[in-house]
């Protein structure tokens, strides 16, 4: 969740159950290969003091729930033709979405100019659907979206918005060898994109320091027992379902030549009084500075969206566009039938933001970010890993997760009050 960077977006607060072993945070994807290796903080870099928040569930101002579009063999990229429209699929990203959202609707619109179609419409105004309208527009296309919800209302927005390039983007074996390349390509073109908002008002994308904390040292003997995230017998090629976290996808080890990777942090000096830890700066989206900015670039650039909900390719027919780029995420498997997509349940708590903690922080089964709209908390269930979630559609926020998430740093907080006491 092999070289890997040491937060990448899902698998960085989705399994954070790898907190006790260095091959389990590997495979989370919070740490590389090399940070295992023993990179340690060179003497001239002091940690800096972070402060606590108020870890308590009375200060829950929000919780979102986010479906994720799985797929076993990675993102639809393919191209079909429902009566005289060309459709470009553009979905099932499935944690990656955000991350890669440049680098897909690059590959995309590539094929779509090919066409020399201008006219362009658009299914779907979530982060997929809103940088495939953009790239459209770069290369001279006049482009309509047509979608039920705009991005502050899709299912986009209920994620936790940080660089995880390859969370649950695919199997290993349904997606088979080739991919990898289409993936390296995605995330590279990616990277260097976000690259180019960085420095804007509001910091639409930010990096922050990010700390992996553990009470036991960062070694590899548990790593089967601890995080296999076995749930059933067989596998995906068996059942139809992914049914142990070793079938998914780690690709991340590919581009460690661009990603700041992640440090040990000496002994004594990690935070909150705890034994264990590693660093490491980590890329983030701000929803809402960000999805501000993409909205009014696509409107200056004479981009038009159309309120309009679709029950089957047939509906497609009506539009006046003969090419169309499809990009409903999880919606697909209802509207297109596609099923197979795998529904991968997350749910993220949002405390009020401070804007003067600048970290991150995944701690025995729990996370936090601090945005620029909230804090947010995430937590995970110890043993699943990549497991917790998969297969479940249900999006209703249950606060008892949210409150037990809470508690962990409530816990960590008072626990080193106590110490300095």
């Amino acid at each position: 969740m092999g070289s890997k960077p040491f937060l990448t977006r899902r698998k960085a607060f989705i399994a954070a159950g790898a907190l006790g072993t260095t091959a389990a945070l590997r495979r989370q994807g919070l740490i590389s290969s090399a940070a295992a290796a023993g990179s340690e903080l060179p003497p001239y870099i002091e940690i800096p003091h972070l402060q606590p928040f108020l870890a308590d569930p009375n200060q829950i101002a929000d919780i979102k729930v986010c479906i994720r579009p799985f797929r076993a063999a990675g993102p639809r990229l393919d191209v079909e033709r429902i009566g005289d429209k060309t459709v470009f699929h553009n979905y099932g990203h499935g944690g990656s979405g955000w991350s890669l959202s440049w680098g897909s609707a690059n590959i995309v619109i590539g094929k779509v100019a090919t066409t020399l179609e201008k006219k362009v419409a658009v299914i779907g105004c979530g982060i997929i659907g809103l940088t495939s309208a953009l790239t459209a527009q770069r290369a001279g296309c006049d482009v309509t979206i047509y979608t039920r919800d705009t991005l502050p209302h899709t299912r986009s927005v209920r994620a936790n918005g940080s660089w995880t390039p390859d969370s649950r983007i695919a199997l290993t074996k349904p997606a088979g060898p080739a991919f990898a390349d289409l993936w390296e390509q995605m995330a590279r073109f990616s990277w260097a994109t976000y690259r180019g908002y960085l420095g804007l008002p509001g910091a639409p994308i930010d990096f922050s320091d990010h700390y992996v904390l553990s009470d036991k040292p960062m070694t590899t003997e548990d790593i089967e027992k601890k995080n296999a995230g076995k749930i059933g017998k067989g596998d995906y090629a068996s059942t139809g379902m992914p049914q142990s976290s070793s079938e998914f996808a780690e690709y991340s080890d590919r581009i460690t030549d661009i990603i700041p990777q992640a440090e040990t942090i000496r002994s004594g000096e990690v935070p909150f009084g705890v034994a264990y830890g590693k660093r490491q700066q980590m890329m983030m989206y701000n929803f809402g500075a960000y999805g501000h900015l993409l909205l009014s670039e696509f409107f200056q650039a004479g981009g038009k969206i159309v309120n309009r909900e679709f029950h089957s390719p047939e509906d497609l027919k009506s539009l006046p566009e003969k090419v169309v780029v499809n990009c409903p995420g999880y919606a697909a498997r209802e509207w297109w039938n596609d099923k197979s997509l795998i529904p991968v349940r997350g749910q993220t708590t949002w405390l009020p933001p401070r804007p003067d903690l600048r970290y991150g922080m995944v701690y025995n089964g729990s996370s936090m970010l601090s945005k620029s709209d909230g804090i947010m908390i995430q937590g995970f269930d110890l043993e699943l890993g990549e497991m917790a979630g998969v297969g479940n559609s249900f999006e209703h926020p249950d606060r008892s997760e949210s409150e037990r998430a809470i508690g962990v740093f409530t816990e960590l907080f008072n626990r080193n009050a106590v110490k300095k006491g």
